[in-house]
């Protein structure tokens, strides 16, 4: 890189040797015992981030909860599927091609993929956008529940034109992913003005906090899906006993905090990320 062409990390006021890092909670909003479990993690342990899923049932309570505290980061996880079998949520628009023989959103990105008209896709992606809007939350970022939107290349497309509309950085894998996925959605990205993480650590329980344990120099998110342990979260989710363990993992002390400790991380949330891309955009 020149200096005229820093690196993300240097653009934000590190070096480029720095390891910058982002904890996010994915599915704010979609259980009790996730809201307990990510504000928790936000007010006293390590998260730095969180994600709100509209459309699902505690969404609001949460919603109410950022809006009164105001001065947590909250992004919008971008949701089309509903994928437990007995606690689903539906569209927040009318969407008929994206309502399975429920009314509720289709169980995988397949399916998603297979049946949504990409229209009613960009009307209720919108729709969640800017009812976390008319709630008063301060969005910081848009990521995508499950990956539908990062995955297929009419999905990439559309999710970089609701980042440049709303003037939000998105979650993005890396370089090195592009390979894998088949195309090069980094670069259109970057034309498009939009800032991204470098790298992304995805998955669930151990193998996230051995990637943490592995970081690289650059702007790093990690995600976890935390909720409190209880008669709720075991009801409704196959697994309950992962996001207990990742609502541990991010307590005070936690494993998360001694790694990042033992890495020498430093810990942003997304909002350097959005004042960045607006203030390069004017």
């Amino acid at each position: 890189m020149t200096d005229t062409d820093p690196t993300l990390a240097r653009r934000l006021g590190y070096t480029a040797d720095d390891k910058v890092v982002i904890i996010n909670c994915d599915d704010l909003g979609s259980s009790n015992a996730a809201n307990d479990a990510v504000f928790a993690a936000l007010r006293r342990g390590s998260a730095t981030s969180t994600t709100l899923m509209v459309p699902c049932p505690w969404a609001r309570q949460a919603a109410v909860e950022v809006a009164t505290t105001g001065d947590l980061d909250v992004g919008v996880h971008l949701t089309l599927t509903s994928e437990w079998e007995g606690y689903r949520w539906r569209p927040v628009s009318p969407a008929p091609s994206l309502r399975d023989a429920e009314g509720c959103f289709p169980r995988t990105i397949e399916a998603v993929w297979a049946t949504a008209a990409l229209d009613e896709v960009r009307r209720e992606l919108r729709a969640q956008i800017d009812l976390a809007l008319a709630w008063g939350v301060d969005v910081t970022h848009l990521d995508s529940h499950m990956g539908t939107m990062q995955l297929d290349q009419r999905y990439t497309d559309l999710y970089r034109e609701l980042a440049t509309d709303y003037d939000l950085p998105l979650r993005l894998s890396g370089r090195d992913t592009e390979p894998f996925v088949g195309y090069g959605f980094r670069d259109a990205a970057e034309a498009d003005g939009i800032v991204a993480p470098d790298h992304l650590i995805v998955g669930m329980g151990p193998v996230v906090l051995e990637e943490l344990g592995r970081l690289r120099p650059g702007v790093t998110e990690v995600f976890f899906h935390p909720a409190a342990d209880g008669a709720e979260l075991r009801a409704l989710a196959p697994d309950a006993a992962t996001r207990v363990d990742d609502a541990v993992a991010l307590a005070p002390g936690g494993a998360v905090d001694r790694l990042l400790a033992a890495a020498g991380a430093v810990r942003i949330s997304y909002r350097p990320l959005r004042d960045l891309q607006r203030s390069a955009r004017g």
